[in-house]
């Protein structure tokens, strides 16, 4: 058993990391405008796009330039997916004849699509049309990933100029990393996942003869039946983008636990190298950019020793099972509730802290069945700020900002005004990266407070006690670091929730944008300062060592007093009953 869990996470990790590299180096191409091998392919289109919008991609921006476009362009895309989520019942390629989503719903799918969260209160084939899919979700899924990919390059640059007043051209940025990364890595998985038997069609829903009867309950009338409808639609692709974007939206309600949408182990593993496979790279990307791989490549070091750290904790817990269970007289090789078979425990916690670690929040297993100390592995990530791989983009730029933080407290211990890649660390950097830093903990605990103490908050609780605090707890931290993920257990489809999550997903994202956009106006204006003798090297074992620990100190001491009253209390509840 221990090798098999050993294998199947080292070849995952083999492969991620291997293949980290050589699309990092491809994307810094792509950023830096040069020319690649699909420019002959596809660079008349990004010329097309730019003639047709009226842009000049060889106009620069200043920071604030940069941050009005991308804000307006992400206000422009959450107002165009409301308004297909209202209509959707009068417009086409709606064959299951679903009706417009409420109000509130649609406000929080729009936020949640938008800020690249993907976060769901509803099921997805009872609920989206095969247009409001297509045209609303996964546009957005290409477009909010693009985002967070543009903000990136945009701070690298700023860290490679001498004194300068702009950072690239948020349009230009947003085009090249649609086209040259999104859609071309898209449609090689989706082929993939074809081939797999995830489903991509457009005809109707399909009805099936069940050998046993169905009992179900229309208007309080209880019915019975031997048909069952069996969902359809286009998945494949928007299953590729989902998780190579990490955005994590289903197109079926239980995600990647539907075997439409994830068919076979190869399909599984495929999804999840996804899930990291950009963020990995763009720390490649990032070190390209800078003049400088070493630093992209501690970067990614950090990352990797955290997950596989985490990832220990979630694969031990899961596979201890439940004492409960033990002493009640069930046998049990592990805990398997809520898993599929096909996939099993090591497979389900890998992709658990794989979805988190990322700003995905896609499941191929129930999180809200995990044991405590399972579940709050991939809460903790969340809370630790989505950088440990992260978002596409976000993740990355999110760590930079730890990365300045421990860059001043290393400066504050030698006496030296801290220094990052030639840039001084100054006052207004370090204010900025303390707003992005602790802005979505207290969107996380100031949510959760509130939803514990008014009774629609409570209300939406199914399980009494610490795990029904751990679901609101849950949803709030994946809310608040553009996740999307969930313990399903908490009924969220509801005003209150829909409300107060779609705010945390808002604040979440933008104003976490606005403070790092601004650290790259005030660094490219900057000159560059030689390292000299009292310069700490950002490269090392010595600084990746600190910068994880800056990482889990500050992640330890905002969340652990949250998280002793749910999943540690919990824990200790658990094997009290033993």
């Amino acid at each position: 058993m221990i090798a098999n869990i050993l294998i199947q996470c080292g070849l995952y990790l083999v492969v991620l990391l291997a293949l980290a590299k050589p699309l990092g180096e491809f994307m810094a191409r792509v950023l830096t405008g040069e020319r690649h091998f699909l420019t002959p392919a596809l660079g008349w289109l990004e010329g097309l796009t730019y003639k047709a919008s009226g842009v000049d991609p060889q106009r620069e921006m200043r920071w604030t330039e940069y941050a009005v476009a991308a804000l307006l362009f992400n206000a422009f895309g959450l107002v165009v997916l409301y308004g297909l989520q209202r209509l959707q019942g009068v417009l086409p390629l709606n064959p299951a004849a679903l009706g417009a989503v409420s109000p509130d719903s649609s406000w929080n799918t729009a936020v949640s699509f938008a800020s690249n969260t993907n976060w769901q209160g509803y099921g997805g084939e009872s609920t989206m049309s095969y247009l409001t899919q297509m045209l609303g979700l996964a546009v957005q899924n290409f477009v909010s990933a693009a985002t967070g990919i543009a903000v990136l390059a945009a701070l690298a640059r700023a860290f490679s100029r001498k004194q300068a007043g702009t950072i690239g051209n948020f349009w230009a940025d947003l085009t090249r990393s649609t086209l040259y990364i999104l859609l071309p890595l898209s449609f090689i998985l989706a082929l993939a996942l074809v081939s797999q038997g995830v489903v991509q069609a457009f005809g109707p829903y399909v009805k099936a003869q069940t050998v046993e009867k169905i009992e179900y309950e229309e208007n309080k009338e209880k019915k019975t039946t031997q048909e069952q409808v069996l969902p359809m639609g286009p998945a494949a692709s928007q299953v590729a983008i989902k998780q190579l974007g990490t955005n994590g939206g289903g197109f079926f309600n239980v995600n990647s636990a539907h075997p439409f949408e994830n068919a076979t182990p190869l399909s599984s593993f495929l999804e999840m190298l996804a899930i990291l496979l950009i963020g990995a790279a763009l720390c490649i990307t990032f070190g390209r950019m800078v003049g400088d791989v070493r630093q992209g490549w501690a970067i990614l070091a950090a990352m990797t020793a955290i997950f596989v750290a985490l990832l220990a904790v979630a694969v031990v817990a899961e596979q201890s099972g439940n004492p409960v269970l033990e002493k009640a007289g069930v046998a049990a090789e592990g805990n398997m509730e809520g898993k599929e078979v096909r996939f099993g425990i090591a497979n389900s916690a890998l992709w658990a802290t794989a979805t988190t670690a990322a700003s995905n929040g896609s499941v191929n297993s129930m999180h809200d069945s995990f044991t405590p100390l399972g579940g709050m592995v991939p809460m903790w990530l969340m809370q630790l700020g989505e950088v440990i791989f992260g978002g596409v983009g976000s993740g990355l730029y999110g760590m930079l900002m730890f990365v300045l933080l421990a860059v001043f407290v290393a400066g504050l211990m030698i006496g030296r005004t801290p220094e990052y890649l030639g840039k001084k660390v100054e006052a207004f950097e370090v204010k900025m990266a303390s707003v992005a830093i602790l802005l979505p903990p207290l969107v996380v605990l100031v949510g959760t407070a509130i939803a514990v103490l008014v009774e629609p908050g409570k209300a939406g609780v199914a399980n009494p006690g610490a795990h029904g605090y751990s679901e609101i707890l849950y949803a709030f931290s994946s809310a608040g670091n553009n996740n999307g993920s969930a313990f399903a257990g908490l009924s969220a489809n509801t005003p209150f929730y829909n409300t107060a999550l779609g705010l945390a997903m808002l604040f979440a994202r933008y104003w976490l944008l606005i403070p790092v956009l601004a650290i790259a106006g005030s660094l490219a204006a900057k000159k560059t300062v030689p390292a000299g003798p009292g310069t700490l090297p950002t490269h090392g074992l010595l600084f990746i060592v600190l910068l994880i620990g800056t990482v889990l100190i500050i992640g330890a001491l905002t969340f652990v007093p949250a998280l002793a009253l749910g999943p540690i209390v919990e824990h200790f509840q658990m094997v009290a009953a033993k």
